[in-house]
């Protein structure tokens, strides 16, 4: 942090500066929230989407943006800069959120060699991702789970057998291909070049990760 600051103020441009210091403010945001435990299912989820952002698409959108921003500085309208900034954010968030979503999907389906960390590493936690979530309306027993944080004897395994017998994979993979198809969006306003190629092929790379 001492050093990203050190070389954020030497860029001189006040803007990327406010920007990318929200990503501090938000990843702290994302922690306490992740200590939250909703009991409304849909009020579950708004919140974990809402950590997700803060946690990891955070970081990304707004590294995005102040890219957008230090482009634009003498090749663009005001209004063009604005767009382009505004549209890269939107890249940026949705590839975090379907990065994230496909992680939490992964904690599922790959090995531990893969993933670089223990299978079901995030019930072991007491956390409930989206396969989870999805999971409860097949599984409406994994609800009393959630809300004890799967400390009881027998939750995790139970849990995890429950995710892969409903649709939650399926569901969360589906959500996280609506985020890419939102990031290519986005940046439709680009003009084509490579550079565009290459953010479009990302999104490709963040679905099809571990294939």
């Amino acid at each position: 942090l001492a050093v990203g600051s050190k070389i954020l103020a030497q860029i001189r441009h006040e803007e990327v500066l406010i920007v990318l210091s929200q990503v501090l403010a938000d990843l702290v945001r994302g922690e306490f929230q992740q200590l939250q435990n909703k009991t409304d299912s849909s009020e579950r989820f708004q919140l974990y989407l809402a950590k997700t952002f803060n946690k990891t698409a955070s970081l990304i959108a707004y590294s995005a943006k102040a890219n957008a921003l230090l482009s634009s500085t003498h090749s663009k309208t005001p209004e063009e800069a604005a767009a382009h900034a505004e549209a890269a954010y939107s890249y940026g968030r949705n590839v975090g959120i379907a990065f994230q979503l496909v992680d939490d999907l992964l904690d599922f389906v790959a090995s531990s060699e893969q993933l670089g960390k223990p299978a079901a590493a995030d019930l072991k936690l007491g956390l409930a991702t989206a396969p989870v979530l999805f999971a409860t309306k097949k599984f409406p027993e994994l609800e009393e789970m959630i809300a004890r944080r799967f400390k009881n004897a027998g939750d995790v395994e139970k849990a995890f057998e429950l995710v892969l017998q409903s649709d939650g994979l399926d569901q969360t993979r589906n959500l996280a291909r609506e985020h890419c198809d939102s990031a290519l969006g986005a940046i439709e306003i680009l003009s084509e070049s490579k550079y565009k190629w290459a953010l479009a092929s990302l999104t490709d790379s963040v679905i099809n990760r571990l294939k």
